[in-house]
């Protein structure tokens, strides 16, 4: 049945109450401006940050909240005592059996203090709750209004533990992400000021410029457009350019709009490349001189350039001019205009973590949902479109992409260990159940969803979804409302029960039994959550036909998925019903087999009931 498989692009699911295409929708908006001067022998930085904040919600605010994550690195605190208590810590963090972070002394610890801050120029009071600042404004924030908020701030870089840190264990010196103090977003469900304990973020929209001093030999990657190359060289001059620099330190300045975090990485060591695609934005590459993995990343960047394309055709265009892979951080780990990424990796390793983070460059840095509220929607569709990109770029010819994400699914139903996509990311009993939760259950969502709606809707919902919602913070309710518009199709059932529950799938053939020259064919519902029904059956002489059992809520039916069968489109199947029956027209004694989904991409949990075999 190699030919009655299905291969697919994008779509995605949702719960909220508004939607970022309601009339009513509105997001807040920040510009920061920051200078930061970074000791690289004491790994210690002060800074200065101008932030003006546009209240667009229609509410006064008498006090905001800004993240100061990098005091999670300090032994004692939540990351730290979470890491002890959890059953199954992130082993990247632990040595030992014991937590990284509670045996950090002085010098190797994390922080991140406010100095001064005032509002208007006026001061106002301020309070650290560990990873998070309180502050009481002097004046409410009128609806509709702005203020300016200026901060003097100290921090000291923590060792390498988790996405940010000094002296990775690859020997890059800095890897600066969540490194100032960011503004908590406000929505239409009030504050985020999310502690720091473990994973997934949310930003506010807005523009940085951001200029940052340190050493000379020091290159900077990361996030934004370097206004001053020809005085920084680093392989960012013009060609041709001579670079004359004086003293001991570099200022390098950035501007990056309309983007929602702000990372940089920094390494005396760094070699600095760039690619310029045709049609496409510029390229940059900064990676250790390390001999046995050099040739790995002068492979990686024309690959590189084919993920950006495979991602720009089947979502959207990227909408900046520059995207940077940069090796640090712990692993990968996405954010605006670029990723870190650990590289000393074999070829095919580099390639699948690059694919993934820049994947996430529209779910996450233009499709900014709530990661720490709905992580499957990041997670799950860049695992979903990641692994379409890498069948085609990498040539791995699989008949189905994600077998992995189903296997990983199954592997946590049985385990009992299952929690609804709903709960909040740092709210899981254990880290084996949110990583398959948000990546191998996310993913399934899309790969499902097109086998409930057609293919050709779910590349129509995803470039729909695309272009509705980029530069907005989009919840699940607005996929779910784009696959129903291009669907035609009623879909709150589908996303009820896969998101909010834990209910599973499970359809079996009950019996076959002859019913004159037709075969009597009964199916069973023993699963809770409802599905439309594909069944292929193959007769003894080799003809095979497809009926189609459309569900009742559905309210809707897709096109004939396999148009080189004759299909038979069934009365739908209301759920209540536990059992159903059809007639097939070919008497029982000429059926060879009877197969529901014959795709496998519905996430039924017991494939062993679903197949009819005669003389096996």
């Amino acid at each position: 049945m190699k030919h009655l498989q299905v291969f697919f692009l994008t779509v995605f699911s949702g719960i909220s109450m508004m939607s970022a295409q309601d009339a009513c929708y509105w997001q807040q908006h920040v510009d920061y401006t920051m200078t930061v001067d970074m000791d690289v022998k004491t790994y210690q930085y002060t800074g200065t940050q101008k932030l003006v904040y546009t209240n667009n919600s229609p509410d006064e605010l008498g006090r905001v909240f800004y993240h100061l994550y990098y005091n999670a690195f300090q032994p004692g605190s939540e990351m730290d005592i979470r890491l002890q208590n959890i059953k199954d810590p992130d082993n990247r963090m632990m040595d030992g059996g014991q937590s990284r972070i509670s045996t950090l002394s002085e010098s190797e610890m994390g922080y991140l203090h406010a100095l001064s801050l005032t509002q208007d120029g006026q001061p106002v009071k301020f309070k650290e709750e560990g990873t998070i600042l309180v502050v009481d404004l002097a004046k409410p924030i009128p609806s509709g209004g702005k203020t300016t908020l200026e901060m003097t701030f100290k921090g000291q870089v923590p060792l390498q533990i988790r996405r940010s840190g000094r002296n990775s264990a690859e020997g890059v010196a800095l890897s600066m992400s969540q490194w100032y103090p960011k503004m908590s977003e406000y929505d239409f469900e009030g504050w985020h000021p999310n502690p720091y304990i473990a994973r997934e973020f949310h930003g506010v929209w807005g523009n940085f410029d951001v200029k940052i001093t340190l050493d000379k030999e020091y290159t900077v990657g990361g996030t934004g457009y370097l206004q001053n190359p020809d005085e920084i060289g680093h392989g960012y001059e013009t060609p041709g350019t001579k670079v004359k620099t004086k003293g001991k330190t570099l200022t390098w300045h950035f501007l990056a709009p309309n983007v929602h975090d702000f990372m940089w990485a920094a390494d005396p060591d760094y070699i600095h490349d760039t690619l310029d695609m045709e049609n496409g934005p510029t390229l940059h590459f900064f990676y250790k001189n390390n001999p046995e993995f050099v040739e790995n990343w002068k492979k990686l960047q024309p690959k590189t350039a084919e993920a950006m394309t495979f991602f720009s055709k089947n979502i959207g265009k990227y909408p900046y001019e520059q995207y940077s892979v940069v090796q640090g951080g712990d692993g990968g780990m996405e954010y605006a205009m670029s990723t870190l990424i650990t590289g000393n990796r074999e070829f095919g390793s580099l390639v699948g973590v690059m694919v993934h983070e820049m994947a996430h460059s529209w779910f996450q840095h233009i499709l900014a949902t709530n990661e720490s509220e709905h992580a499957w929607m990041d997670e799950g569709f860049t695992s979903f479109i990641s692994s379409l990109c890498m069948n085609q770029i990498m040539e791995q010819n699989k008949q189905n992409p994600f077998e992995g994400s189903y296997r990983g699914y199954y592997a946590l139903v049985n385990s009992g260990l299952e929690m609804p996509q709903t709960t909040h990311s740092d709210r899981y009993t254990t880290n084996f159940a949110y990583g398959i939760s948000a990546y191998s259950k996310g993913s399934i969502f899309l790969s499902q969803l097109g086998y409930i709606i057609g293919q050709d809707k779910l590349m129509e919902t995803i470039q729909k979804y695309y272009e509705d919602f980029k530069f907005k913070h989009p919840t699940p309710n607005d996929i779910k409302r784009t696959a129903e518009k291009v669907s035609g199709m009623e879909l709150n059932w589908y996303l009820t029960d896969w998101t909010m529950t834990t209910n599973t799938i499970d359809y079996g053939i009950k019996s076959v039994e002859a019913n004159g020259d037709k075969t009597k064919v009964a199916l069973e519902r023993i699963g809770e959550m409802p599905m439309p029904l594909d069944i292929l059956v193959v007769g003894k002489d080799g003809t095979q036909e497809t009926y189609y059992i459309p569900l009742r809520m559905m309210f809707g039916q897709k096109d004939n998925p396999y148009p080189n069968l004759e299909r038979t489109v069934l009365d739908n199947w209301a759920w209540a019903y536990p059992t159903y029956e059809f007639d097939i027209n070919m008497p029982l004694e000429e059926v060879q087999a009877i197969m529901i989904d014959p795709s496998q991409l519905m996430a039924d949990v017991d494939g062993e009931n679903n197949v009819y075999q005669a003389n096996p």
